[in-house]
């Protein structure tokens, strides 16, 4: 029988999950799901790495914390797979603070510092631990292992991770994390196989989705990350504003007379592609209309994502790669199109066949940069995670 571990990736309404086999040196995906809780009625779909369908089941209402969706899983599991095989759950945690820098068995004592982390990311932390006491409630002795967006940034240089305010709030954790960072860390070993030449060069990722962020590559480690102390910062998003002036935030608190929460709403739910369109926050949606104010967000989105590049290729001293993930990165050809005419200064240029048909390598022969798209794969990494922390000494 096969050790297998189960991975959740926690969406604002959704979580995508796979079952992997961790026998061999690399995980294998054996099976792959959603659990959709956007309806009345949530949904649970599984299906084969194939796409083929192979157990769905929707409830007559939510319950508090989506625990029938998970003995659904577990149950199939076990019953497709082995009721012994599963060693562990492996969860996409957003924010691990300044103390997690690589994964973690979830403790109740960890759980209650990462819970305490969510003023850092409000949106995010909550969503992720919540199947992590769904799942303790259901199966108490089944390992969990929280898996960070952060850890991957953990070791930017003071210059890089340090805010201009007094020390004593960076003493208290308030610096620059970065998030992003599991889907950063499977791109980067992606463009180590697929071109080893680049390793001691200079990358910069382009995860661009409804949440977005760059991160500068040298030599396979984070130099500097356009997000802060919380997933609002840097690019523009699909309902997050990305860099903001702070003295927006203070006049929208002393003259528009909103409250702290009322701003935090604002910043979260209803500014970026949303706010600025004010017809949606899914860049498909924008690309296929006519309205002027969808060709301002889908312009002001490349119009960013550029001069962000450009300011992480100067923590790089220099660019040599660019590549593009993410939902927009990976699908979207008239972003990746629209950002690299921006760049075309720094000698990026892209082959317009290649990039229509989305291929792996989309550079022009003459362009000095060379440029990607690679899928990004954050359960693979997170399974990867989980199966050497189980194999390692005293694992649980």
């Amino acid at each position: 029988m096969s050790d297998t571990v189960l991975v959740l990736n926690s969406g604002s309404s959704s979580i995508k999950f796979g079952l992997f086999d961790i026998s061999a040196a690399e995980p294998v995906l054996l099976c792959k799901g959603l659990l959709d809780e956007h309806e009345a009625r949530p949904r649970l779909v599984v299906k084969s790495p194939a796409g083929d369908d192979l157990f769905a089941a929707r409830k007559e209402a939510p319950d508090a914390d989506g625990g029938h969706l998970f003995a659904d899983v577990l149950a199939f599991i076990e019953e497709r797979f082995g009721a012994h095989s599963l060693r562990a759950v492996g969860h996409r945690i957003v924010h691990g603070g300044p103390d997690y820098s690589g994964p973690v068995v979830l403790t109740d004592d960890v759980t209650a510092k990462l819970a305490a982390l969510t003023p850092l990311a409000p949106l995010h932390q909550p969503r992720c631990l919540a199947p992590v006491r769904a799942l303790a409630a259901i199966r108490p002795a089944l390992t969990q292992i929280a898996c960070f967006d952060t850890a991957f940034h953990h070791g930017l240089a003071p210059s890089a991770r340090r805010f201009a305010v007094p020390r004593h709030y960076e003493e208290r954790g308030v610096r620059r994390y970065g998030f992003h960072g599991l889907s950063f860390e499977y791109v980067a070993g992606r463009l180590a196989a697929i071109a080893p030449e680049l390793i001691a060069k200079r990358s910069v990722i382009a995860h661009l989705g409804n949440g977005a962020s760059l991160c500068a590559l040298h030599h396979g480690r984070s130099i500097d990350t356009t997000m802060g102390l919380t997933p609002l910062d840097g690019l523009v998003m699909g309902t997050r504003c990305g860099t903001i002036d702070p003295g927006v935030l203070l006049y929208l608190q002393q003259h528009e007379k909103m409250s702290a929460e009322q701003i935090q709403h604002l910043l979260y739910h209803e500014s970026g592609l949303l706010g600025v369109s004010g017809i949606s926050a899914d860049m498909r949606t924008l690309l296929a209309s006519g309205e002027a104010g969808a060709r301002e967000a889908v312009e002001l989105f490349t119009y960013r994502a550029a001069q962000q590049i450009a300011m992480m290729a100067t923590a790089l001293g220099g660019l040599d790669c660019l590549v593009f993930t993410g939902g927009i990165g990976e699908h979207a050809k008239e972003i990746r199109s629209a950002i690299c005419e921006r760049l075309g200064w720094l000698g990026v240029g892209i082959d317009a066949a290649a990039n229509d048909a989305a291929r792996e390598r989309i550079g022009a022969g003459g362009s000095a940069i060379d440029v990607f798209v690679i899928p990004t794969d954050e359960e693979m990494i997170i399974a990867r995670h989980c199966a050497a922390l189980i194999r390692s000494p005293g694992a649980t």
